[in-house]
Protein backbone atom coordinates (compact mmCIF):
# COMPACT_ATOMS: atom_id res chain seq x y z
CA UNK A 1 0.00 0.00 0.00
CA UNK A 2 1.68 3.46 -1.23
CA UNK A 3 1.78 6.36 1.08
CA UNK A 4 -0.89 8.02 -0.53
CA UNK A 5 -3.47 5.20 -0.05
CA UNK A 6 -2.57 5.33 3.78
CA UNK A 7 -2.92 8.74 3.89
CA UNK A 8 -6.19 8.93 2.53
CA UNK A 9 -7.55 5.94 4.94
CA UNK A 10 -6.87 7.76 7.59
CA UNK A 11 -8.86 11.34 6.75
CA UNK A 12 -11.41 8.97 6.15
CA UNK A 13 -10.75 7.74 9.68
CA UNK A 14 -10.18 11.03 11.43
CA UNK A 15 -13.63 12.38 9.37
CA UNK A 16 -16.03 9.93 10.95
CA UNK A 17 -14.79 9.81 14.13
CA UNK A 18 -15.14 13.51 13.70
CA UNK A 19 -18.84 12.93 12.96
CA UNK A 20 -19.70 10.31 15.30
CA UNK A 21 -18.25 12.90 18.38
CA UNK A 22 -20.07 15.84 17.17
CA UNK A 23 -23.16 13.42 16.80
CA UNK A 24 -22.66 12.44 20.50
CA UNK A 25 -22.18 16.07 21.63
CA UNK A 26 -25.79 17.07 20.08
CA UNK A 27 -27.94 14.11 21.42
CA UNK A 28 -26.21 14.93 24.72
CA UNK A 29 -27.50 18.78 24.41
CA UNK A 30 -30.73 17.75 22.98
CA UNK A 31 -31.33 15.00 25.97
CA UNK A 32 -29.90 17.63 28.32
CA UNK A 33 -32.19 20.54 27.01
CA UNK A 34 -35.24 18.31 27.50
CA UNK A 35 -34.04 16.86 30.86
CA UNK A 36 -33.23 20.56 32.03
CA UNK A 37 -35.96 22.54 30.35
CA UNK A 38 -39.03 21.77 32.90
CA UNK A 39 -36.67 22.58 35.64
CA UNK A 40 -35.68 25.61 34.76
CA UNK A 41 -39.66 26.80 33.89
CA UNK A 42 -40.35 25.45 37.20
CA UNK A 43 -38.04 27.44 38.45
CA UNK A 44 -38.50 30.98 36.77
CA UNK A 45 -42.63 30.05 37.57
CA UNK A 46 -42.02 30.20 41.31
CA UNK A 47 -39.57 32.74 41.36
CA UNK A 48 -40.65 35.39 38.96
CA UNK A 49 -43.92 35.01 37.39
CA UNK A 50 -45.55 34.16 40.53
CA UNK A 51 -47.86 36.68 42.03
CA UNK A 52 -48.89 34.87 45.10
CA UNK A 53 -47.07 36.62 47.98
CA UNK A 54 -44.99 33.73 49.84
CA UNK A 55 -41.47 33.90 51.54
CA UNK A 56 -41.51 37.68 53.09
CA UNK A 57 -44.57 37.19 55.07
CA UNK A 58 -43.49 35.82 57.90
CA UNK A 59 -40.70 38.41 57.87
CA UNK A 60 -43.18 40.91 57.81
CA UNK A 61 -45.09 39.63 60.37
CA UNK A 62 -42.28 39.36 62.93
CA UNK A 63 -41.46 42.85 62.36
CA UNK A 64 -44.88 44.19 62.60
CA UNK A 65 -45.40 42.35 66.76
CA UNK A 66 -41.27 43.79 67.21
CA UNK A 67 -42.87 46.73 69.18
CA UNK A 68 -38.60 48.03 68.69
CA UNK A 69 -38.94 48.12 65.28
CA UNK A 70 -41.78 50.20 62.93
CA UNK A 71 -42.43 50.28 59.20
CA UNK A 72 -41.26 53.18 57.27
CA UNK A 73 -44.20 53.65 54.90
CA UNK A 74 -42.43 53.46 51.02
CA UNK A 75 -41.68 56.85 49.65
CA UNK A 76 -41.99 55.30 45.79
CA UNK A 77 -46.17 55.23 47.02
CA UNK A 78 -48.08 54.52 43.25
CA UNK A 79 -49.34 58.53 42.99
CA UNK A 80 -52.68 58.69 42.05
CA UNK A 81 -55.31 61.47 41.78
CA UNK A 82 -58.38 61.54 43.79
CA UNK A 83 -60.27 59.60 40.88
CA UNK A 84 -57.59 56.76 41.32
CA UNK A 85 -58.06 56.52 44.95
CA UNK A 86 -61.53 57.13 45.31
CA UNK A 87 -62.83 55.13 42.62
CA UNK A 88 -65.16 52.71 44.60
CA UNK A 89 -66.46 55.61 46.72
CA UNK A 90 -67.04 57.80 43.09
CA UNK A 91 -68.90 54.62 41.61
CA UNK A 92 -71.44 54.44 44.77
CA UNK A 93 -71.78 58.67 44.46
CA UNK A 94 -73.28 57.70 41.03
CA UNK A 95 -76.30 55.50 42.61
CA UNK A 96 -79.68 56.68 41.49
CA UNK A 97 -81.24 55.97 44.45
CA UNK A 98 -82.66 59.12 46.36
CA UNK A 99 -82.44 59.79 49.86
CA UNK A 100 -85.27 61.10 52.21
CA UNK A 101 -84.07 64.29 53.89
CA UNK A 102 -85.69 64.27 57.07
CA UNK A 103 -86.33 67.25 59.19
CA UNK A 104 -85.18 68.02 62.57
CA UNK A 105 -88.43 67.02 64.68
CA UNK A 106 -88.89 64.04 62.06
CA UNK A 107 -85.11 63.10 63.38
CA UNK A 108 -85.67 64.13 67.01
CA UNK A 109 -88.73 61.85 66.75
CA UNK A 110 -87.05 58.83 65.54
CA UNK A 111 -84.18 59.30 68.49
CA UNK A 112 -86.77 59.34 70.69
CA UNK A 113 -88.25 56.09 69.23
CA UNK A 114 -85.21 54.16 69.73
CA UNK A 115 -83.97 55.80 72.93
CA UNK A 116 -80.55 57.10 71.27
CA UNK A 117 -79.14 59.28 74.12
CA UNK A 118 -75.35 60.47 73.84
CA UNK A 119 -74.99 60.35 77.83
CA UNK A 120 -76.00 56.49 77.41
CA UNK A 121 -72.68 56.05 74.53
CA UNK A 122 -70.32 58.14 76.87
CA UNK A 123 -71.34 55.31 79.32
CA UNK A 124 -71.71 52.00 77.70
CA UNK A 125 -69.73 52.64 74.53
CA UNK A 126 -72.50 51.48 72.10
CA UNK A 127 -74.27 53.45 69.19
CA UNK A 128 -77.39 52.84 67.77
CA UNK A 129 -76.95 51.89 63.86
CA UNK A 130 -78.84 54.68 62.36
CA UNK A 131 -77.91 56.20 59.09
CA UNK A 132 -79.32 58.92 58.48
CA UNK A 133 -78.26 60.07 54.93
CA UNK A 134 -78.60 63.91 54.55
CA UNK A 135 -78.27 66.49 57.25
CA UNK A 136 -81.55 68.28 57.76
CA UNK A 137 -82.26 71.85 56.44
CA UNK A 138 -83.20 73.04 59.76
CA UNK A 139 -80.11 72.36 61.35
CA UNK A 140 -78.91 75.96 60.06
CA UNK A 141 -81.95 77.54 62.37
CA UNK A 142 -81.47 75.35 65.82
CA UNK A 143 -80.44 78.69 68.02
CA UNK A 144 -79.48 76.80 71.31
CA UNK A 145 -76.00 75.58 70.17
CA UNK A 146 -75.86 72.62 72.41
CA UNK A 147 -78.72 71.08 70.64
CA UNK A 148 -77.57 71.43 67.58
CA UNK A 149 -74.29 70.13 68.12
CA UNK A 150 -76.20 67.04 69.98
CA UNK A 151 -78.00 67.31 66.57
CA UNK A 152 -74.80 67.11 64.81
CA UNK A 153 -73.04 64.36 66.75
CA UNK A 154 -75.91 62.10 67.09
CA UNK A 155 -76.15 62.28 63.13
CA UNK A 156 -72.62 61.56 62.30
CA UNK A 157 -71.25 59.81 65.11
CA UNK A 158 -72.75 56.23 63.74
CA UNK A 159 -71.14 56.93 60.55
CA UNK A 160 -68.03 57.50 61.47
CA UNK A 161 -67.95 54.11 63.67
CA UNK A 162 -69.13 52.11 60.76
CA UNK A 163 -66.49 53.41 58.85
CA UNK A 164 -64.04 52.26 61.39
CA UNK A 165 -65.43 49.30 62.10
CA UNK A 166 -64.92 48.62 58.06
CA UNK A 167 -61.52 49.13 58.35
CA UNK A 168 -60.83 47.63 61.22
CA UNK A 169 -62.30 44.25 59.81
CA UNK A 170 -59.78 44.63 57.36
CA UNK A 171 -56.90 45.04 59.38
CA UNK A 172 -57.76 41.85 60.65
CA UNK A 173 -57.83 40.10 57.42
CA UNK A 174 -54.63 41.40 56.61
CA UNK A 175 -53.29 40.42 59.58
CA UNK A 176 -54.47 37.05 59.01
CA UNK A 177 -52.91 37.15 54.96
CA UNK A 178 -49.83 38.11 57.21
CA UNK A 179 -49.59 35.12 59.04
CA UNK A 180 -50.02 32.84 56.08
CA UNK A 181 -47.21 31.03 53.81
CA UNK A 182 -49.50 31.11 50.81
CA UNK A 183 -53.08 32.76 49.82
CA UNK A 184 -55.86 32.15 47.89
CA UNK A 185 -57.26 33.87 45.07
CA UNK A 186 -60.20 35.30 47.17
CA UNK A 187 -57.18 36.44 49.14
CA UNK A 188 -55.15 37.72 46.41
CA UNK A 189 -57.65 39.84 44.73
CA UNK A 190 -58.95 40.96 47.85
CA UNK A 191 -55.46 42.52 48.05
CA UNK A 192 -55.03 43.60 44.93
CA UNK A 193 -58.38 45.60 45.45
CA UNK A 194 -57.06 47.21 48.77
CA UNK A 195 -53.86 47.97 46.91
CA UNK A 196 -55.72 50.21 44.92
CA UNK A 197 -58.11 51.94 47.34
CA UNK A 198 -54.59 52.98 49.83
CA UNK A 199 -52.84 53.77 46.56
CA UNK A 200 -49.78 51.43 46.99
CA UNK A 201 -47.15 49.56 45.05
CA UNK A 202 -48.47 45.71 44.64
CA UNK A 203 -46.89 43.37 47.03
CA UNK A 204 -46.01 46.38 49.74
CA UNK A 205 -47.48 45.01 52.31
CA UNK A 206 -45.41 46.83 55.08
CA UNK A 207 -47.42 49.99 53.50
CA UNK A 208 -50.62 49.00 53.50
CA UNK A 209 -50.63 47.63 57.58
CA UNK A 210 -49.30 51.64 58.09
CA UNK A 211 -52.49 53.08 56.23
CA UNK A 212 -54.86 50.61 56.28
CA UNK A 213 -56.23 51.81 60.31
CA UNK A 214 -58.25 53.86 61.75
CA UNK A 215 -58.90 57.91 62.61
CA UNK A 216 -59.82 58.49 66.20
CA UNK A 217 -63.82 59.33 66.22
CA UNK A 218 -63.23 62.48 68.23
CA UNK A 219 -60.64 63.34 65.48
CA UNK A 220 -63.13 62.85 63.05
CA UNK A 221 -66.34 64.31 64.62
CA UNK A 222 -64.09 67.71 65.10
CA UNK A 223 -62.92 67.86 61.59
CA UNK A 224 -66.81 67.65 60.46
CA UNK A 225 -67.83 70.15 62.77
CA UNK A 226 -64.87 72.54 61.86
CA UNK A 227 -65.23 71.77 58.35
CA UNK A 228 -69.00 72.31 58.77
CA UNK A 229 -70.00 74.91 61.01
CA UNK A 230 -71.92 71.73 63.02
CA UNK A 231 -73.44 71.06 60.29
CA UNK A 232 -74.67 74.56 59.57
CA UNK A 233 -72.64 74.98 56.05
CA UNK A 234 -73.32 75.19 52.19
CA UNK A 235 -71.01 72.45 51.17
CA UNK A 236 -72.38 70.32 54.63
CA UNK A 237 -76.51 70.53 52.92
CA UNK A 238 -76.19 70.97 49.16
CA UNK A 239 -73.29 68.48 48.74
CA UNK A 240 -72.96 66.40 52.04
CA UNK A 241 -69.50 67.42 52.69
CA UNK A 242 -68.10 66.94 56.05
CA UNK A 243 -64.67 67.22 55.72
CA UNK A 244 -64.25 70.02 53.39
CA UNK A 245 -62.49 67.89 50.76
CA UNK A 246 -61.20 69.48 47.61
CA UNK A 247 -61.23 67.87 43.84
CA UNK A 248 -60.17 69.05 40.53
CA UNK A 249 -61.50 66.14 38.71
CA UNK A 250 -64.63 64.84 40.54
CA UNK A 251 -68.12 66.34 41.04
CA UNK A 252 -68.36 69.58 43.64
CA UNK A 253 -69.58 73.27 44.82
CA UNK A 254 -67.39 76.12 43.63
CA UNK A 255 -65.95 78.18 46.91
CA UNK A 256 -68.04 81.00 46.43
CA UNK A 257 -64.82 82.78 47.88
CA UNK A 258 -62.67 81.63 45.31
CA UNK A 259 -59.28 83.49 44.62
CA UNK A 260 -59.19 84.05 40.40
CA UNK A 261 -57.33 81.01 38.89
CA UNK A 262 -58.34 78.57 41.55
CA UNK A 263 -60.09 75.69 39.69
CA UNK A 264 -60.46 73.07 42.44
CA UNK A 265 -63.89 72.61 43.77
CA UNK A 266 -65.41 70.59 47.05
CA UNK A 267 -65.99 67.13 46.32
CA UNK A 268 -69.95 66.87 46.51
CA UNK A 269 -71.09 63.67 48.11
CA UNK A 270 -74.68 61.33 47.42
CA UNK A 271 -74.16 60.66 50.92
CA UNK A 272 -73.04 61.31 54.12
CA UNK A 273 -72.05 57.90 54.40
CA UNK A 274 -69.99 58.20 51.54
CA UNK A 275 -68.15 61.87 52.84
CA UNK A 276 -66.88 59.64 55.78
CA UNK A 277 -65.93 56.99 53.67
CA UNK A 278 -63.71 59.37 51.67
CA UNK A 279 -62.22 61.52 54.40
CA UNK A 280 -60.42 57.93 55.71
CA UNK A 281 -59.04 57.17 52.94
CA UNK A 282 -57.41 60.79 52.34
CA UNK A 283 -55.95 60.59 55.61
CA UNK A 284 -54.82 57.25 54.71
CA UNK A 285 -53.37 58.01 51.33
CA UNK A 286 -52.59 61.04 50.67
CA UNK A 287 -48.57 62.03 51.50
CA UNK A 288 -49.98 65.63 53.34
CA UNK A 289 -50.64 63.03 56.49
CA UNK A 290 -48.22 60.59 56.22
CA UNK A 291 -46.95 61.83 59.80
CA UNK A 292 -50.25 61.65 61.17
CA UNK A 293 -49.79 57.66 60.10
CA UNK A 294 -46.55 57.59 60.82
CA UNK A 295 -47.65 59.03 64.68
CA UNK A 296 -50.55 56.17 64.73
CA UNK A 297 -47.92 53.22 63.75
CA UNK A 298 -46.22 54.45 67.16
CA UNK A 299 -49.08 54.46 69.08
CA UNK A 300 -49.39 51.13 67.72
CA UNK A 301 -45.96 49.59 68.11
CA UNK A 302 -46.46 50.45 71.66
CA UNK A 303 -50.17 49.41 72.70
CA UNK A 304 -51.15 52.63 73.31
CA UNK A 305 -54.75 53.65 72.24
CA UNK A 306 -55.28 56.24 68.88
CA UNK A 307 -55.12 59.67 71.06
CA UNK A 308 -56.79 62.55 68.59
CA UNK A 309 -54.79 65.24 70.36
CA UNK A 310 -51.44 63.33 69.80
CA UNK A 311 -52.49 62.62 66.20
CA UNK A 312 -54.53 66.66 65.61
CA UNK A 313 -50.72 67.66 65.67
CA UNK A 314 -49.98 66.38 62.30
CA UNK A 315 -53.06 68.07 60.39
CA UNK A 316 -51.27 71.35 60.02
CA UNK A 317 -51.70 70.69 56.04
CA UNK A 318 -55.20 70.28 55.89
CA UNK A 319 -55.98 73.70 56.13
CA UNK A 320 -54.70 77.05 55.63
CA UNK A 321 -54.80 78.51 59.05
CA UNK A 322 -51.67 75.49 60.02
CA UNK A 323 -51.12 75.02 63.51
CA UNK A 324 -54.34 77.53 63.81
CA UNK A 325 -56.14 75.40 62.66
CA UNK A 326 -54.81 72.37 64.58
CA UNK A 327 -55.42 74.39 68.02
CA UNK A 328 -58.87 74.47 67.33
CA UNK A 329 -59.58 70.96 66.66
CA UNK A 330 -57.89 70.17 70.01
CA UNK A 331 -60.31 72.75 71.73
CA UNK A 332 -63.53 71.63 70.05
CA UNK A 333 -62.05 68.02 71.07
CA UNK A 334 -61.78 69.04 74.57
CA UNK A 335 -64.75 71.49 75.02
CA UNK A 336 -66.92 69.04 74.24
CA UNK A 337 -65.36 65.41 75.39
CA UNK A 338 -65.71 64.22 72.27
CA UNK A 339 -62.78 61.11 73.34
CA UNK A 340 -65.85 59.59 75.14
CA UNK A 341 -66.79 58.17 72.05
CA UNK A 342 -63.11 56.90 70.95
CA UNK A 343 -64.17 54.00 71.91
CA UNK A 344 -67.63 53.28 70.96
CA UNK A 345 -69.10 50.60 68.87
CA UNK A 346 -72.32 49.99 66.45
CA UNK A 347 -75.12 47.81 68.15
CA UNK A 348 -76.57 45.45 65.36
CA UNK A 349 -79.52 46.45 63.78
CA UNK A 350 -82.81 45.37 63.81
CA UNK A 351 -85.41 44.80 61.49
CA UNK A 352 -87.11 47.21 63.75
CA UNK A 353 -84.73 49.93 63.94
CA UNK A 354 -84.62 49.08 60.19
CA UNK A 355 -88.62 49.80 59.65
CA UNK A 356 -88.28 53.34 61.18
CA UNK A 357 -85.29 54.80 59.35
Amino acid sequence: MNTKTKISQEKVKNKTLNILIRFSLSALVVTSFFYIAPIFINFVDKNFNNKEFTNNSKIILDKTLNKGKTFKEDDKKVQRDDIDLLYDILEENNSEINLVRYTTSEINALFKEVKYDLEEVRNTKLVKPIDIGLLPNEIKNIGNSNKRKEMFIKIVLPLIVKENNKIRLDRKRLFMILAKNSNTDIEKKWLQKKYKQYGVRQNDLSTLKIRMDEIPVSLAIAQAAKETGWGTSRFALKGNALFGQWTWSGKGLKPKNAEKGQEHKVMKFHSLQLSVRAYLRNLNTHSSYKNLRKARTKLRNRNKPLDSLVLSNHLDKYAETGTEYINVLQKIIKQNDLKDFDEARLLPSSKDLESLI
